[in-house]
C-alpha cells in the first residue's frame, strides 16, 4: 500500500531543490554558485532542518490533540448523562446549559479529529488502504448522515440519482472524509434556504506533459477515448469565494476573511482534503464567484499509478 506523502514529498524536496539552484542562475549568479558549492550545500542543510522542524512541530500537535481525546470524551459523556435525567431531574436553564456545552464539546472533538489527521498526513502515517469500491454507495451513505443537520439549518442536500458507475479502487474512509469536508464547508457557508448538491460522474482526465506533442489524429482518438476518473462535485448556493483565493483555501490553517463567522473553524478541513485527493494520485480544485456559490470537484483516478 502507498504512503500517503511518499511521492509527493520527494516531488516537494526535488523541487525545492531545483529551485534553489535555479534561482541563482535566473539572478545571473550561476556562476557563483558553481564556484562556491559550500554555499548551495549549506542553503540544502538549512531547508532540511526546517523540513525536520515542522515535522517535530506536527508530531507534538498530533500527540496534544490525541492527549485532548480521552478527557473530551468523559466530559461529553457525562453530559450525555446528565440530560438522560437518569442521575436527577434539572430545570429548563439547566438543561439548556448542558446542551450548549454538548454542542461544544462537539466542535472540540472536530478541532481534535481535524489535528490529528493533519499530524497523520504531515509524518506519513496516514496509510491508503485502496480496495475495490462502490463510490455511489460511499455518497449515499455519506447523504444520509449529513442529511439530518442540513435539514436542521434548513438547507436542502441533493444527490440526483447517480448514473451506475465502475467498480475501482478508492480508500472508502479516506474519500469519505474528502467529501465530508466539503459538504461541512458547504453547510458552513450556505444560508438557510439554499441548497447544496452532491453528484458523481465519469470522467475523461487528459493527463499530458508539458513534451507532449498532440496531433490532429491523435486529439480525434483521444476525444473518442473511455473515461478514465470520476469526478465528485459538492455545488452550493452559499456566500461563494473571491476568485484570489481559489488556490490559497486549500494552504494549511487558511481561513478566509468573513463577515462574523461564527462557526469558526481549524483552518485545516481543505487542506486535509486536498493531501488525501493527492494521495489517490487525485486532483481537487474550486470555482466560484463572491455571491454566487461555490463548486468543489476532484477527480480519482479509475486506475491505480
Amino acid at each position: 500500500m502507498p504512503k500517503m506523502h511518499g511521492e509527493a514529498e520527494s516531488a516537494a524536496i526535488s523541487t525545492a531543490e531545483e529551485g534553489f539552484a535555479a534561482k541563482p542562475a535566473l539572478a545571473g549568479e550561476m556562476g557563483e554558485l558553481e564556484e562556491s558549492p559550500a554555499g548551495y550545500m549549506e542553503l540544502l542543510e538549512t531547508f532540511q532542518k526546517l523540513k525536520e522542524e515542522n515535522r517535530r512541530r506536527s508530531v507534538a500537535l498530533g500527540s496534544a490533540a490525541h492527549q485532548l481525546k480521552t478527557p473530551l470524551a468523559i466530559i461529553s459523556g457525562y453530559i450525555d448523562l446528565l440530560l438522560t435525567k437518569k442521575p436527577g431531574k434539572l430545570n429548563e436553564r439547566q438543561q439548556q446549559i448542558l446542551k450548549e456545552s454538548q454542542i461544544n464539546c462537539s466542535r472540540l472533538r472536530q478541532y481534535v479529529e481535524d489535528f490529528l489527521s493533519y499530524s497523520a498526513l504531515e509524518t506519513g502515517m496516514h496509510v491508503l488502504n485502496p480496495l475495490m469500491g462502490n463510490l455511489n454507495e460511499c455518497l449515499s451513505e455519506l447523504h444520509s448522515y449529513w442529511l439530518p443537520s442540513f435539514q436542521k439549518k434548513g438547507v436542502a442536500l441533493y444527490l440526483p440519482s447517480q448514473k451506475q458507475l465502475p467498480l475501482f479502487p478508492f480508500d472508502y474512509d479516506k474519500v469519505q472524509h474528502v467529501v465530508s469536508n466539503l459538504l461541512e464547508n458547504a453547510l458552513k457557508f450556505t444560508p438557510s434556504g439554499g441548497t447544496v448538491w452532491l453528484t458523481a460522474e465519469t470522467y475523461m482526465w487528459e493527463r499530458r506533459s508539458r513534451r507532449d506533442v498532440v496531433t490532429g489524429n491523435e486529439r480525434r482518438k483521444q476525444a473518442d477515448a473511455s473515461p478514465n476518473a470520476v469526478r465528485v462535485t459538492v455545488a452550493d448556493t452559499g456566500i461563494g469565494i473571491a476568485p484570489e483565493y481559489h488556490q490559497e483555501i486549500f494552504d494549511d490553517f487558511v481561513k478566509l476573511p468573513q463577515e462574523g463567522d461564527p462557526v469558526g473553524g481549524t483552518g485545516l478541513g481543505l487542506a486535509i482534503a486536498r493531501r488525501l485527493v493527492l494521495a489517490h494520485n487525485g486532483k481537487i480544485w474550486v470555482e466560484s464567484e463572491t455571491g454566487r456559490g461555490s463548486t468543489f470537484s476532484f477527480l480519482l483516478p479509475l486506475k491505480t499509478m
